[in-house]
């Protein structure tokens, strides 16, 4: 698999327009019986380029029980109309601390998280990828971040 800077940053741009006309991510993660279980969410709060990508979620959720207990992760982003998508790998972090929830609280989030930015059933998730492939004029390419 090609990893270079050429490549990361073609991935990026793409991902970049997956994300602004198509804003639902897919998220993966892997049930106690080791099965996949996907799951439709919001785009990411914040990314730091085609690696690191930031999510709201409640602490009490089926979903973080799933990462806490095993942490590796997929996330796709598609647009059926071209059948084109980009599935990325990785890990996903559960993040609790104050400075991460800051970090990508909305003003309205009281509405999903009542208590406010320290709500005990707010949390972050983070996801960090090291793989990925994209799909697109009826071919692959695999990538290495």
């Amino acid at each position: 698999m090609p990893k270079n800077t050429e490549v990361t940053e073609n991935m990026e741009h793409i991902l970049n327009e997956l994300l602004l006309h198509h804003p639902v991510s897919f998220v993966s993660s892997i049930d106690e019986e080791g099965f996949p279980n996907t799951k439709g969410m919001l785009p990411p709060r914040k990314k730091e380029g085609i690696q690191h990508f930031y999510f709201t979620t409640n602490t009490s959720s089926m979903r973080v029980k799933q990462f806490r207990a095993n942490p590796k992760a997929s996330l796709y982003f598609c647009d059926p109309k071209q059948f084109k998508g980009m599935m990325l790998k990785g890990t996903m972090q559960v993040l609790e601390d104050v400075a991460s929830k800051e970090m990508i609280w909305l003003e309205g989030d009281t509405l999903y998280y009542p208590l406010g930015v320290t709500d005990p059933d707010y949390c972050v998730l983070h996801f960090t990828a090291d793989s990925g492939r994209y799909y697109h004029s009826f071919s692959s390419e695999s990538f290495i971040i």
